[in-house]
C-alpha cells in the first residue's frame, strides 16, 4: 500500500461534496473517475472538469464514497471488494463501521467527514474551494492500517482542509453538538415562520435569516443523517428540552432572572466557538454602512474599507424592505472600528456603530 496520494482517486456519488473533491483532485493534477447511478450528474461533473467515468479495469488507489447515509455501508463494503484504499464524508461515522462488522479489508477503510457544505446540493453548487481551510474530521477505527490513515489525510490536506484525527464515537458526539442539534433547532425556528401572517414576515431581519439558514436543506438527507446519530441527538436534545422547559417556567412565573440566566447561557456559548484559524476568539465591533443597492457598490465599500487599513472579520448583508439599499455590517477589531467608521465616514458613506 504507497503511503502518497498518486491516484487514479474514484468518487463515488457525484453530488456536491463527492464533486467538490473531485475538483480538488483534479486541482492537484490527479486523476478521478466518477461513479454515480444518474447519468446527469455524471455528465454535468465531468463537463465541470471534475474527472472522467469510471470504467471495468480501472483501478483506483483510493475510493471515496460521497453518497447518501442510508447507503454509505453498502457502498463501502462495494468499494471495499478492490485493493483500494476506502474513505467517506458521511456525516455519521459509528453506525457505518458498526454495519460492516467482518467485512472483508475493514483494514483499508477509514472514515471521514469534511466539514463543510452548502443549504445548496448537486454538482453544479460544486467548488475545488469548498474545503478550503475547513476541519475535515479523519476517524480510524482500532483495525485500520496506518498508511490508510496517512492516505485520508493527505486527501483532506491537498483539498485544503485541516485533518482533525477523532474516534467514530467522538465524532458522533462532536456532530451532535456542532451540526446536528443546530440544524433542528433552525428547522423549528423556520417551522414557527411556515403560515405566519405576511404583515408579521414583513418585519423579518437579518437575525431570522441568520437563525434559519440551514433550515432550507433537504429533509430526506438530514433526516437520515439526524436519524443515524440518534443517540447523541437525543442526549443533547434533552438537555435543550430542559432548558426549554426552564424558560416557559420562567415566563410563566414572571421571572425575568430566570430567562436570563438562560440567555446568558447563550452568550457562553457563542463565546466558546473557536475563532479565526481556530484561534482564541478576539473582541470585535460592528460598522454599519448604508449601500445602494446598484451595481459595483459592495466593490466600491470593500475598495473604501480596505485604504483605512482595517482587516474585515466578517460581513453581514441586510436589506431595507422599503427602499433601495443594503445595511452592511462589517466585523472588525474591537479597537479598530472607530478608526473604520471614521475613514469610511470621510469618503461620504452613511455609517453607525
Amino acid at each position: 500500500m504507497s503511503d502518497t496520494l498518486v491516484g487514479p482517486v474514484e468518487i463515488v456519488g457525484a453530488g456536491l461534496i463527492g464533486t467538490s473533491i473531485a475538483l480538488a483532485c483534479r486541482r492537484a493534477g490527479l486523476e478521478v473517475l466518477l461513479t454515480d447511478p444518474s447519468d446527469d450528474h455524471l455528465r454535468t461533473a465531468s463537463g465541470l472538469g471534475a474527472g472522467r467515468a469510471s470504467a471495468p479495469g480501472d483501478r483506483p488507489q483510493l475510493v471515496v464514497v460521497a453518497v447518501p447515509p442510508d447507503h454509505l455501508a453498502q457502498e463501502i463494503g462495494r468499494a471495499l471488494a478492490g485493493d483500494a484504499v476506502v474513505t467517506d464524508v458521511g456525516s455519521v461515522k459509528a453506525a457505518p463501521l458498526a454495519a460492516l462488522a467482518g467485512v472483508p479489508g475493514i483494514a483499508r477503510y477509514v472514515g471521514g467527514h469534511p466539514m463543510a457544505g452548502s443549504e445548496r446540493s448537486g454538482p453544479l453548487a460544486a467548488s475545488a474551494a469548498l474545503f478550503d481551510g475547513r476541519p475535515w474530521a479523519v476517524t480510524p477505527h482500532p483495525e485500520s492500517d496506518p498508511a490508510a490513515v496517512g492516505l485520508v489525510e493527505e486527501l483532506a490536506a491537498l483539498c485544503g482542509a485541516v485533518p482533525v484525527r477523532l474516534t467514530p464515537e467522538e465524532h458522533d458526539k462532536a456532530v451532535a453538538r456542532t451540526s446536528h442539534v443546530p440544524h433542528l433547532m433552525a428547522s423549528l425556528a423556520a417551522g414557527a415562520l411556515a403560515g405566519a401572517p405576511a404583515g408579521h414576515l414583513a418585519l423579518s431581519g437579518q437575525g431570522v435569516r441568520d437563525v434559519t439558514r440551514v433550515a432550507a436543506g433537504d429533509p430526506a438527507l438530514y433526516g437520515q443523517i439526524v436519524a443515524a446519530n440518534a443517540a447523541a441527538v437525543g442526549a443533547l436534545l434533552t438537555g435543550v428540552r430542559a432548558r426549554l422547559d426552564a424558560v416557559i417556567e420562567a415566563l410563566a412565573a414572571g421571572d425575568r432572572a430566570g430567562v436570563e440566566r438562560v440567555l446568558g447561557e447563550g452568550v457562553r456559548g457563542t463565546r466558546a466557538i473557536p475563532g479565526k484559524h481556530g484561534g482564541t476568539p478576539r473582541p470585535t465591533g460592528a460598522v454599519f454602512v448604508a449601500v445602494p443597492d446598484h451595481p459595483g457598490e459592495l466593490a466600491r465599500l470593500f475598495a473604501d474599507a480596505g485604504e483605512s487599513g482595517v482587516n474585515i472579520e466578517d460581513v453581514r448583508i441586510d436589506h431595507d424592505p422599503g427602499r433601495p439599499v443594503g445595511l452592511v455590517e462589517l466585523i472588525v477589531d474591537e479597537d479598530r472600528a472607530e478608526h473604520l467608521l471614521d475613514s469610511l465616514e470621510s469618503r461620504g458613506w452613511v455609517t453607525h456603530r
